[in-house]
């Protein structure tokens, strides 16, 4: 019997966490008889086996298969492909979950649009925002999407490309294998979709530090296995513009780590350089010169004097640089037919406070040189294309649940001039945030939703809390919807960042915070808020109702 979806999980010595994580794959929404779980046991000496088989007897969709050790998730991945009777398989690691309607979302896309990878949106302590996820895509390509920042094996494939592709996992201790595999099935994909509406994956991090591997791993054997994706990546394209692109994530990510801005200032001495010439030697070997040069400035510098061999240059290139912080203004706030329209302007700063700037000289746009100054090998580094790098939006998060979302962002960069042939790259523009669509197309949750900024300018990325510029600018609630829901701006805490709290009009919470008043300082805010919980309970109701009476929506509704 066909299924829609196959669950594979891979098992070594998972303890607790199979009770912990079992309830949300077995509770799936898309109906016991729709879909199975196989665990594949791969040779467990703890109480592991006894779990699954008390698991299997009570739910008949759980399937137990079990064999010898082999050392390494893979192979019990594709025993599991192999076994799996569902049109698609979904891939979970032991200690993760699912959230409760996951696979029906995830395969009424791909059965939609015929997919052969489906991206669900992953959250969990870790997993951060990722614009990967911004939008749902019904239809992309490893060509047309950022797929190779997403290259975790946590994903839907339609089980037919995977054999068609003999798709398969690397078996035994293998470094890298998710990427490996990954880097392979993106580049055979006809057709990607992304789910961005709903969190899907929960990737969490135990407490015990169980999600990273024990086993020690040197240098020389951690580049060895992230040379084997890049040669797969080659073999699998030819030379020119798209394979430049698919190997500038593993240049960018793994191979410049070491000699990065915390890497390079917490290693020293002989272990420092050993990582140094392992990855210089991986630079000059395994990647084309296209890959380098389409990275921003300071990346592009920090490839450049990787290759040229100047490990103290990297290392002071990284203390300066580690001290850049970003400059967001708010330039202006309002709302208009119930959405917020915020319009910032992001920039950067060096260590001193002044602007990272770039000099015009002689047709030429050089890095900042007071940066540089005295750093061998980067006199006068051009940043090539200083526009053609830069990117950046507002996102919220939704703290209760942990969930980032990406309001409707229009920020364009642009070059301001700063007087003496010296200019700064900005982001600059307008951001919408429309309450009743946010959260994937549909209304924000009630709680508390925290308004960054995120920016991508000169190689340097840096998020930033939204916060007012030199003064609190007075934000009216207003209501939304039907129901309607409450919608209370304010600027909380003591560095003053924006929150949005959502709730019903006859929320506490939300009845407080207009109570306290939008434009209150946090000291008068805290204030004030220690004097209603010490008022008697008759006099603190008779306060909330003046603060709603008559009408409870009255100044609140939409402008």
């Amino acid at each position: 019997m066909t299924l829609k979806v196959s669950i594979v999980v891979p098992v070594y010595n998972a303890g607790q966490y199979i009770d912990l994580c079992s309830p949300s794959l077995v509770n799936q929404s898309l109906g016991r008889d729709a879909y199975e779980i196989i665990y594949v046991d791969d040779g467990s000496t703890d109480d592991s086996a006894d779990r699954l088989d008390q698991l299997a007897s009570r739910h008949p969709h759980v399937r137990v298969v079990r064999q010898e050790n082999s050392g390494w998730p893979g192979k019990p991945r594709n025993v599991g492909v192999r076994l799996a009777r569902g049109e698609y398989v979904q891939f979970v690691d032991q200690d993760d979950e699912l959230t409760p309607q996951a696979l029906e979302h995830l395969h009424r896309l791909a059965h939609r649009n015929g997919s052969d990878i489906v991206l669900g949106k992953v959250v969990g302590t870790m997993a951060g925002p990722s614009n990967v996820f911004k939008r749902t895509v019904d239809h992309c390509t490893v060509e047309t999407a950022p797929l190779m920042e997403s290259l975790t094996p946590h994903k839907m494939f339609r089980r037919d490309f995977l054999l068609t592709h003999d798709l398969a996992f690397p078996e035994g201790p293998v470094r890298l294998e998710d990427q490996l595999f990954m880097a392979r099935a993106y580049l055979r994909a006809k057709k990607v979709s992304i789910l961005a509406d709903h969190p899907c994956y929960v990737w969490q991090r135990r407490d015990d530090g169980g999600n990273t591997s024990s086993r020690v791993v040197t240098p020389e054997d951690y580049y060895a296995h992230l040379r084997t994706v890049v040669e797969a990546i080659k073999q699998d394209t030819p030379p020119g513009p798209l394979q430049d692109h698919l190997l500038r994530r593993s240049y960018r990510v793994e191979l410049l780590r070491p000699v990065g801005e915390s890497r390079a200032l917490k290693r020293t001495g002989k272990n420092l350089e050993r990582h140094f010439t392992v990855v210089r030697r991986m630079a000059l070997d395994a990647y084309p010169p296209g890959v380098r040069d389409g990275l921003p400035g300071i990346t592009r510098l920090r490839a450049h004097l990787l290759e040229e061999g100047h490990l103290d240059s990297l290392v002071e290139l990284a203390r300066r640089t580690q001290g850049i912080r970003p400059e967001l203004t708010v330039d202006d706030i309002r709302w208009r037919a119930g959405r917020l329209h915020v319009t910032t302007t992001i920039g950067m700063r060096r260590p001193d406070g002044r602007p990272l700037t770039l000099v015009e000289r002689y047709g030429r746009m050089l890095l900042d040189p007071d940066l540089l100054a005295g750093i061998k090998g980067a006199e006068d580094w051009e940043a090539a294309h200083p526009l053609g790098h830069a990117h950046g939006e507002l996102l919220l998060h939704d703290t209760a649940r942990d969930l980032w979302w990406y309001p409707d962002a229009d920020l364009t960069p642009r070059t301001e001039p700063l007087g003496g042939g010296r200019h700064r790259v900005v982001l600059t523009g307008e951001t919408v945030i429309d309450p009743l669509t946010l959260a994937g197309g549909a209304p924000m949750e009630p709680g508390t939703h925290e308004v960054w900024a995120s920016g991508q300018l000169l190689g340097v990325g840096r998020r930033a809390r939204v916060v007012p510029d030199g003064h609190r600018a007075g934000l009216a609630a207003v209501g939304v919807g039907t129901p309607p829901r409450l919608v209370v701006p304010t600027w909380f805490g003591q560095t003053g960042q924006l929150r949005l709290t959502v709730g019903q009009p006859g929320d506490a919470t939300v009845r407080d915070r207009i109570l306290l008043g939008t434009t209150a300082s946090p000291r008068v805010r805290r204030a004030a808020g220690t004097v209603l919980r010490h008022l008697p309970p008759d006099v603190r109701r008779r306060a909330r109702t003046l603060a709603r009476r008559a009408d409870p929506w009255g100044p609140y509704r939409n402008k």
